[in-house]
């Protein structure tokens, strides 16, 4: 490791040296002023008990491994608390961040310093936060052996950490908590799939600071692919202004079940911030069972008239883009809204524009109605190896669909 390295580990119980070469205290802490400069160790605590005192960055002429801190200035002062100071091992040692490279949550083990040297005086810098086996061993051993030991001991473990700028700044609130300032944007652009797994590993408090803050789309496609419980503690967390931008942002059926999951009184606030268009029908979809078609079913589909042909139905998807990545099914209706047949989307590619979709329907059409029971509905997919399966209201109207995807969930969750 190069000498102008050193280790949150190292300096911790490093040996402090007045101006005459004698060790007046040792290093008990360091800490960030983040408002002042975002990496630059600012203080170090030394002494201990009720004579805890600081040292300022600026007070230092060297530090190395070797002979510890020497100081050019020995005025040192009383500690006293402060709200913009994070002390890296009260404050964020052992605590946990998002590692958006790894797309998962990782416990602070140890930080990586760089020793900056202007020829008056030495500073560290803040560059790692280290999170792998290596900083585990350095805490291990703290005491037990010596620095350099250490080092050598560890150069056969690979080095994992993230750089401190994608960490980037650490705000510590009145409570301690610590909120990572990292990029949203980076989680926006992650899977739901992955970002639900970050934010089922958080403390509630971090859940909805990252719900609080990214893109409602974002937000929306993460949340409908989290634990259903937890779905409704993170909605109740947020303000409900915050909550229907979300919830707005949902397939029709995974709004209207997890809103299904909170109290009436926190549903209601939620429905009454969502515009007209989508709070209608969630809460059409609200009043069916949850174990029935009714209460499985999207209402987002792509319905034509029966005598529409493929160019009707090519312009149709134009006019559904948001939809394509799900669709593989189009409904044919007839005059008065009754499901007619069902084309699979796959026959469309090859059939010429004027052919008509009623003969591309497939042979069978299979079919529900809203108060079918969600045990009857699996047995059906498995049957018929569906992949979308239409329902009926009860005036034989398409009221809705459900999706082989609606199912394999239902099926997880037994």
């Amino acid at each position: 490791m190069a000498d102008n390295l050193l280790y949150f580990t190292e300096l911790l119980a490093m040996p402090v040296v007045d101006l005459k070469g004698r060790r007046i205290a040792r290093v008990k802490d360091a800490a960030l002023v983040p408002m002042a400069h975002a990496s630059r160790i600012d203080r170090f605590l030394v002494g201990g008990g009720l004579a805890w005192l600081t040292i300022r960055y600026d007070q230092i002429r060297s530090i190395t491994l070797d002979k510890g801190i020497q100081l050019s200035d020995e005025q040192l002062v009383p500690y006293h608390d402060d709200e913009y100071m994070l002390r890296i091992g009260r404050d964020l040692l052992d605590q946990q961040i998002i590692d958006v490279t790894g797309r998962k949550v990782v416990r602070v083990n140890d930080l990586t310093l760089s020793i900056h040297r202007d020829g008056v005086r030495d500073s560290l810098l803040v560059l790692e936060v280290d999170i792998g086996i290596r900083s585990i061993v350095r805490r291990l051993l703290q005491g037990v052996l010596s620095p350099r030991w250490i080092r050598r001991l560890q150069q056969a473990i690979p080095p994992n950490s993230i750089r401190w700028e994608f960490a980037n700044v650490l705000e510590p609130d009145p409570l301690r908590r610590l909120r990572l300032n990292i990029s949203y944007q980076k989680l926006e652009e992650m899977h739901p799939a992955d970002l639900a797994d970050i934010v089922e590993d958080l403390s509630p408090a971090e859940r909805e600071a990252i719900f609080e803050t990214i893109d409602s789309e974002a937000a929306a496609d993460a949340l409908s692919e989290v634990d259903p419980k937890m779905q409704a503690s993170i909605l109740e967390s947020l303000e409900p202004e915050k909550a229907a931008d979300i919830v707005e942002e949902m397939a029709p059926d995974e709004a209207a079940d997890v809103l299904s999951e909170l109290e009436e009184e926190t549903s209601e606030e939620i429905l009454d911030e969502m515009d007209s268009a989508p709070k209608t029908e969630v809460r059409e979809l609200l009043e069916f069972e949850e174990d029935t078609a009714g209460g499985m079913m999207n209402t987002e589909y792509v319905a034509l008239h029966e005598n529409a042909s493929v160019t009707d139905a090519l312009a149709a998807l134009k006019g559904n883009e948001d939809l394509l990545e799900t669709l593989n099914t189009l409904f044919l209706i007839d005059g008065e809204e009754r499901l007619a047949a069902a084309i699979p989307l796959a026959r469309l590619f090859g059939a010429p524009g004027n052919a008509k979709l009623q003969d591309l329907a497939a042979e069978t059409l299979i079919q529900v109605t809203v108060d079918e029971r969600q045990d009857r509905i699996t047995e059906l997919f498995d049957k018929y190896n569906l992949l979308t399966l239409p329902v009926a209201d009860e005036d034989g109207k398409l009221a809705g669909v459900i999706t082989a995807d609606d199912v394999i969930s239902v099926l997880r969750q037994k």
